[in-house]
């Protein structure tokens, strides 16, 4: 056994106050992480959801229908990330319920054992109508001239981003192409599905561009016009809200580590002005300061150890409970969704760890640099 492994495990540190705080920083640190990556996924989920990651849709809307299914298709599907592609036909309407009016987007989508003139709508717009299953649902297509069908609700689907000006109901494929007039095999839009991994800013965008260039580059007429529009374009501000939650979780990691940091710097200087005759006793047996060094550094770094394991079981048992019951509400009007979304990324979690550990044992060596002040000949003769 080496010595100043022995002789650390003589040692007691009494910073508990320090101690502490580092069980707290890795505390915080786990839970801002657990939402932050909550965030990402339950609003890029949401969003796929509702609008899908990528559509490919005629540049203009005078255009006319698409193909239901594209000839570059296989070509598409080929593309690292995408895993499937779904044809809709989106149009807006106006629901009414008594003397309610609500403005939605009705999209007919395959939806296999749906019946004619039935539709699934979302929670929100059950609040906002007090329409429920099993009621019908009066729907106004406004275009060149008004359209009036009364679809009976089959289900309600509570969509985690909620927003009252972009309530989507769920109808058959075949009522919506019937409602404009279309065949069987065309379509408003294409929308594609990608991989949950592949749902960042940077990726999708990639994705989406080398749809756009398959699309162009086909020579297909049925092809002519089209283009692929990700979600980042048409959901910016979203995105946007994302990347700043993220900054502000990356502020978070290094104030808590720094934090940790210094509540440990503060008990191993009490620890060192407490033994400072063990210092001039452990320099008079003839270890160098740089061994005496490493005997209080693995003091330190055992608590520090010690906090992050607390830290991270506290932050990993609030993220479980969390995800599990959603105890703690949120405001869909400012937050997007109705509940703190959590997501345990464990890789993520492991990385921040071993960097916060880092870097709180590389502030740990400012204190020992005052023990080459230490002279043996004084200490132990006060002693």
């Amino acid at each position: 056994m080496k010595v100043s492994r022995f002789i650390s495990g003589r040692l007691t540190f009494q910073g508990n106050v320090a101690a502490a705080a580092v069980a707290v920083s890795f505390l915080v640190i786990i839970v801002a992480l657990g939402v932050s990556s909550g965030f990402r996924h339950a609003i890029r989920d949401g969003i796929a959801d509702i609008a899908g990651d990528i559509t490919v849709e005629p540049i203009s809307e005078g255009y006319g229908p698409i193909p239901s299914s594209l000839p570059s298709r296989d070509a598409i599907l080929a593309v690292p990330g995408v895993e499937g592609m779904e044809p809709v036909v989106v149009r807006s309407a106006v629901v009414r319920s008594g003397d309610t009016i609500h403005g939605v987007t009705v999209k007919g989508v395959a939806a296999p054992g749906d019946s004619s003139l039935t539709v699934r709508i979302p929670l929100r717009l059950s609040e906002i109508t007090g329409l429920g299953a099993g009621d019908s649902m009066v729907t106004y297509f406004i275009g060149e001239k008004v359209q009036v069908r009364r679809f009976r609700i089959v289900g309600i689907y509570d969509n985690i981003v909620r927003m009252d000006d972009n309530l989507i109901v769920y109808a058959p494929i075949g009522d919506m192409q019937r409602l404009e007039g279309w065949a069987s095999d065309e379509a408003s839009a294409i929308e594609i599905k990608v991989s949950p991994e592949s749902r960042g800013r940077a990726t999708l965008e990639n994705i989406s561009s080398t749809v756009g260039t398959i699309l162009m580059l086909s020579g297909n007429e049925e092809e002519e016009g089209l283009y692929a529009v990700p979600s980042t374009r048409r959901y910016g501000p979203v995105y946007d809200w994302l990347d700043l939650v993220d900054f502000n979780v990356l502020v978070i990691l290094i104030l808590m580590t720094i934090v940790a940091g210094f509540n440990m710097i503060s008990g191993l200087l009490i620890m060192l002005f407490r033994s400072i005759p063990t210092i001039g006793i452990l320099k008079m047996m003839g270890m160098d300061n740089r061994g005496v060094s490493k005997v209080f550094t693995r003091v330190a770094a055992s608590v520090v150890l010690k906090g992050m394991i607390v830290g991270n079981v506290l932050g990993i048992a609030f993220c479980i409970i969390q995800g599990s019951t959603h105890l703690l509400k949120l405001d869909p009007a400012n937050y997007f969704v109705s509940y703190v979304p959590v997501h345990l990324d464990i890789p993520m979690i492991i990385l921040a760890d071993i960097l916060a550990f880092g870097v709180i044992m590389l502030l740990e060596l400012l204190p020992t640099l005052m023990i080459s002040s230490v002279d043996p000949a004084k200490t132990v003769k006060a002693d």
